[in-house]
């Protein structure tokens, strides 16, 4: 379980820029669930997702893993029971580096390399089987350097790359917003299936509301550091996007747009 419990957040505190994002914010995310984030620019959205990850500290709370406190833990050692993807197809691989040596820094990581080589001839066949999931022909492309690939298979790698080794969390940063539609479409089929094959506790943040109604168990409407709506479940299931815009609009009326 991944629980927020009484967050604050305060940007450029003691400036005359002071901002404070969250006060007293609790969340609690069950194993297995995977729950859709959306709301408007500066809801909190992404800057829940750092605090999770540890990208960015808290002024007050705890952020627990499993009932244990990690907010003093590094954010590299908190990936190591995560993977995350970023809105930016670029971010998620190395684009200098082969298909293949990507594959094996993820199915190394967390791992002491020491004096030996980087790649294991035994694993190729992995890689390749694993590729092929995907269906994208990439299993015979290992020696393309990553950047040669477009952002829908970069992400796709991606999606590969982050469950290679064991995960408790797969954080999703509007993994989606940079391809276009038909290839967001792919990515989207191809996350629901990872999520559900791997059995991850899922939180992905995405601006496309028809995704959010479609894929996941829970959803979350976030505004000003509050949740303003949380459904799962049967409740879930009958949330159309037309609900979601109606909140939308009745938010923006409230601050006057």
């Amino acid at each position: 379980m991944l629980e927020l419990r009484n967050i604050t957040k305060v940007y450029n505190p003691g400036t005359i820029t002071e901002m404070s994002l969250f006060q007293d914010f609790n969340l609690k995310v069950s194993d297995g669930e995977f729950v859709a984030i959306v709301g408007s620019n500066g809801s909190g959205k992404t800057s829940m997702l750092n605090i999770i990850c540890g990208s960015i500290p808290v002024e007050g709370g705890d952020i627990l893993i499993d009932g244990k406190r990690v907010n003093g833990l590094s954010e590299f050692k908190r990936y190591r029971a995560m993977g995350r993807i970023f809105q930016n197809p670029a971010v998620s691989t190395c684009p200098d580096l082969t298909l293949l040596e990507n594959m094996a820094l993820a199915d190394n990581k967390g791992r002491c390399f020491g004096l030996q080589p980087g790649i294991s001839r035994k694993r190729i066949e992995v890689y390749r089987e694993r590729l092929a999931d995907l269906h994208l022909g990439l299993e015979d492309k290992l020696n393309v350097r990553m950047g040669a690939f477009s952002g829908g298979q970069r992400q796709a790698v991606a999606l590969v790359m982050a469950t290679m080794s064991p995960l408790a969390f797969l954080i999703l940063d509007e993994h989606t917003a940079a391809l276009d539609p038909s290839t967001a479409d792919r990515i989207m089929e191809l996350t629901d299936r990872v999520i559900r094959e791997n059995k991850l506790t899922a939180l992905m943040v995405t601006h496309n509301l028809r995704y959010a109604v479609e894929y996941g168990s829970r959803i979350l409407m976030m505004d000003k550091g509050q949740i303003v709506l949380d459904k799962s479940g049967a409740e879930k299931a009958a949330t159309s996007v037309n609900d979601l815009l109606g909140i939308f609009n009745q938010i923006s009326i409230e601050c006057g747009n």
